[in-house]
């Protein structure tokens, strides 16, 4: 039977409620001193772990701390500095791209506005809601790997899109909680409800959760 829009409120709001109990500190777990350096940091965690690019960003920022100084660099040296992080050649063409975007049509400045966002180069609608959400405090609803994961674990959604998932959760979630959704939803992610063993045994969300494992139900119990 397919749960209504009302009672998938309700129950989200009791996960919401467990979580914040469960993770008091839940922040973004990115490294910055601005929104620039919020933005390349971003970009720079495709298909790579916050803690890794937080290794790599404190030299790259000593290097470049602004679009302005950015936008001068060469694109070797960016690559150089972020190898570490993966698929560096295509992060510092899209680093130099947009660092002179930034200064050319933006005065050096990132842009509060989503639209504006997701037109610089190397920026998507997931980039672009992190510097929002974190950087202004404009209610973003981020969708990552992990949100996409957990909200169909959850049957929030059954939609694998990730744009398709952000315009169903707003429906669900109060939009005072879009910013800690995410953060939460990530250090629960990694902590309990791992992709490859979830400890549903462990899971604080499990009398909410119709996808608890049958077994590990048996050891909660």
């Amino acid at each position: 039977m397919r749960e209504s829009l009302n009672n998938k409120r309700v129950r989200m709001q009791l996960i919401l409620d467990r979580l914040y109990e469960t993770y008091p500190n839940s922040h973004c777990s990115l490294e910055h001193r601005s929104p620039f350096q919020l933005l390349i940091s971003t970009m720079l965690s495709a298909q790579c772990t916050d803690e890794r690019v937080n290794k790599v960003t404190p030299e790259l920022f000593k290097f470049y701390p602004t679009a302005a100084v950015m936008a001068g660099a060469s694109v070797e040296h960016l690559a150089e500095l972020v190898r570490s992080t993966g698929f560096f050649n295509s992060k510092s063409r899209n680093m130099s791209a947009c660092a002179i975007t930034l200064l050319e049509e933006h005065g050096g400045e990132v842009p509060a506005d989503l639209d504006a966002l997701v037109k610089l180069p190397g920026v998507g609608r997931k980039t672009a809601n992190v510097v929002l959400s974190t950087a202004f405090q404009i209610p973003g609803l981020v969708v990552d790997t992990h949100v996409i994961r957990i909200s169909n674990l959850l049957r929030m959604t059954d939609e694998k899109d990730a744009v398709k998932i952000e315009l169903e959760l707003q429906k669900i979630i109060d939009r005072e909680h879009w910013v800690m959704f995410t953060h939460l939803i990530i250090d629960h992610g990694r902590a309990v409800c791992v992709a490859r063993r979830p400890q549903c045994h462990e899971c604080v969300l499990a009398e909410y959760c119709p996808s608890v494992l049958p077994e590990e139900a048996i050891k909660k119990k």
